[in-house]
């Protein structure tokens, strides 16, 4: 997928997006961006299935809950599921994609990504074009290849995820994802940050149809009903979202996956256990 197609995608979640004054066009990839290939098979566990784009990565993924049976495939390069499908690879070590109507745990490495950051969600929608066009600037104007997806992170927005009414005081920061992290320095960039993500588990469920909020509250009531009915995970974070397409693919196919991140909770001491024993009396 074409690096003008992504971002228009996400320029399609505005309500009145600006229109530049010169059109935009694709960067040139560097040679260290180019796809590599399939890393050997080596003793380490999970090794040989780390790697740039369209690579298969079942063992990086628990499959929780949701449609059980849903499965991805890579054909020619590309993730496929059903009608929805994945064109532009994913950063360096990224889990493979959920399949929509499934629910997944799985863990992302820590990734460098370009960062738009808005202290206020008022006007949600109408404002990510705010965030849109410094990262397209930052990345082409320091040839970096698009990747896909495009993340959102909704801190603040959804405190109650009960109700999923959002709160004017949050923030959201919209994140370009590098490719591998020597494509250029952490720091700021304009309004742009490049910083270095932490690992993070998150409980994800992916959504087809078109890109909105309701994308947004439809995965995070999935999410929730599913944490409410168990007790091994914890919610550790505020929601996030990825979008894969461009606007060449029909509204109705575009794939979308909703996270929380989660954390293990920490079990109770047995009974008889020293932790739970009294203290010798003196």
């Amino acid at each position: 997928m074409h690096l003008s197609a992504v971002c228009l995608a996400i320029a399609s979640l505005a309500l009145t997006p600006p229109v530049p004054t010169t059109p935009a066009t694709a960067p040139t990839a560097p040679a260290t961006a180019e796809p590599a290939s399939k890393p050997a098979t080596t003793p380490a566990a999970k090794a040989e299935e780390i790697g740039f784009g369209a690579v298969r990565t079942p063992t990086l993924v628990t499959r929780v809950g949701g449609d059980t049976k849903a499965t991805i495939e890579v054909t020619e390069g590309v993730y496929r599921c059903g009608p929805c499908g994945i064109e532009s690879p994913l950063p360096d070590g990224y889990p493979e994609p959920t399949p929509p109507g499934a629910i997944d745990i799985k863990t992302y490495p820590s990734v460098r990504r370009a960062e738009f950051r808005q202290e206020s969600a008022r006007g949600l929608n109408a404002r990510m074009n705010g965030g849109f066009w410094p990262l397209f600037n930052h990345i082409k104007s320091h040839d970096i290849p698009m990747t896909s997806p495009v993340e959102i992170e909704y801190d603040g927005v959804y405190n109650d995820l009960s109700t999923l009414k959002p709160t004017a005081d949050g923030a959201w920061t919209m994140s370009f994802l590098y490719r591998v992290k020597n494509l250029g320095p952490v720091g700021q960039d304009g309004a742009v940050k490049v910083v270095d993500s932490a690992e993070v588990t998150v409980l994800s469920t992916a959504v087809r149809g078109p890109y909105g909020m309701n994308v947004t509250r439809d995965g995070v009531k999935i999410l929730k009903e599913w944490l409410d009915g168990q007790t091994e995970w914890a919610i550790a974070g505020t929601p996030r979202v990825f979008h894969y397409n461009g606007p060449s693919v029909r509204d109705g196919d575009k794939w979308s996956e909703v996270q929380i991140p989660v954390k293990k909770t920490e079990a109770p001491a047995a009974p008889g256990s020293a932790q739970s024993a009294p203290a010798p009396s003196r």
